[in-house]
């Protein structure tokens, strides 16, 4: 993916993530943006989001158009009895949108998560994986 691709991608991430905030200050229901780190390897792309209170009950992952969409909602488990004096997160849910290149298989995604951090595997499709050229001697 060139630089200019990659910011193309940043601009619309940022778009989307508006729009979504937008949409859930509408509905009366702010959404945090959760943050993100993504890194490559050779034969796929990880996302790993920080997102503590989402379970895997209450995570939502799906894939459309070449747009990952994350979504979970924040659980905190406290006993009956008690009720908290002060909250700062008031948000009841995570959201958060990527564009995928075309050189991703999102149909073999992978998705962990564990203790409130979201470890997603985005394989590369096999014509863009990176392999070695071996020599032949002439």
């Amino acid at each position: 993916m060139t630089e200019m691709e990659k910011a193309r991608n940043q601009q619309v991430e940022k778009q989307q993530d508006a729009i979504v905030q937008q949409a859930a200050r509408q509905n009366g229901e702010r959404g945090l943006v959760p943050p993100v780190e993504i890194y490559e390897e050779d034969d796929a792309l990880f996302l790993v989001a920080d997102m503590p209170g989402v379970t895997k009950d209450t995570l939502h992952l799906e894939v459309g158009n070449k747009v990952l969409e994350v979504e979970g909602r924040i659980t905190v488990n406290m006993d009956e009895n008690v009720s908290p004096l002060f909250a700062e997160v008031r948000a009841s849910r995570y959201v958060r949108r990527f564009t995928l290149g075309d050189d991703i298989d999102a149909g073999n995604a992978q998705a962990t998560i564990k203790d409130g951090v979201l470890t997603i595997r985005l394989p590369k499709q096999d014509a863009h994986r990176r392999r070695k050229i071996e020599i032949q001697a002439a």
